[in-house]
């Protein structure tokens, strides 16, 4: 009975699928991170830029 229950446990790959998708998700995930980090700095700097143009023509 316990042998049966093993053998049958191991190969079981019902999980197999949602483990995969799951892993999936977590690489578009981690991409998605990556690319917005590159355009939250892209647009910090551009603020930045804008703050001190516009602090500058006060100024004048």
């Amino acid at each position: 009975m316990l042998s049966t229950f093993l053998k049958r446990l191991v190969d079981d790959q019902s999980g197999a699928t949602a483990i995969e998708y799951g892993l999936i998700v977590s690489l578009v995930v981690i991409a998605m991170i990556a690319a917005l980090q590159g355009v939250a700095t892209t647009t910090n700097n551009m603020w930045d830029s804008v703050q001190s143009k516009s602090m500058a023509a006060m100024v004048k």
